[in-house]
């Protein structure tokens, strides 16, 4: 990590696995490594957390029973706000793009609630999701650029997520 003369904390434009493993907080906001993708890191992030939601509960499925993903989901929101904070200001960059433990939380909230789900529904999940995170329709993109901080990180993929949700409960119920 580099400082400036005043003491401030250089913008970090491209971590680093050093700088990743450097604090638990910026393993956690940087989704495990997923997050230093140098393409589509948002994208990369929530492909992590589709592939890992899947595994978890396919090979563990009474331990990663709907119930405890719940949980999971709700504490994990709340270590992220912890480390995407610690983390932005680490990088000198609120919410830099590295950072995708947002978009993790948010998918596995996503895929928890469309559950049971074919691979083909969770493909257009995935695309979906994606789509509201990038485009950030209101109030999305009001949120983003107004909460700051990690919870301010976290809450747009919350919201991207409920877009996501709604979408697919108007499909079903058409």
């Amino acid at each position: 990590m580099s400082t400036l003369e005043s003491g401030q904390i250089a913008k970090i434009k491209r971590p680093t696995a050093r700088f990743m493993l450097a604090h638990p907080a910026h393993v956690i906001a940087q989704g495990f490594g997923s997050g230093l993708s140098p393409v589509m890191p948002g994208t990369s992030g929530t492909l992590f957390a589709w592939l890992s939601f899947n595994v978890l509960t396919m090979r563990w499925p009474e331990l990663f029973a709907p119930a405890v993903w719940t949980w999971i989901i709700l504490l994990g929101f709340a270590i992220g706000i912890w480390a995407c904070s610690v983390t932005g200001k680490n990088m000198g960059v609120a919410d830099h793009g590295s950072m995708v433990w947002d978009e993790i939380i948010a998918f596995w909230l996503v895929l928890l609630l469309i559950l049971p789900a074919s691979f083909s529904t969770q493909c257009w999940a995935f695309f979906w999701f994606r789509v509201f995170d990038m485009i950030k329709p209101p109030p999305i993109g009001y949120f983003d650029r107004q909460l700051k901080g990690g919870f301010g990180v976290m809450w747009d993929d919350i919201l991207a997520a409920f877009y996501t949700l709604l979408l697919f409960a108007l499909w079903r119920a058409i």
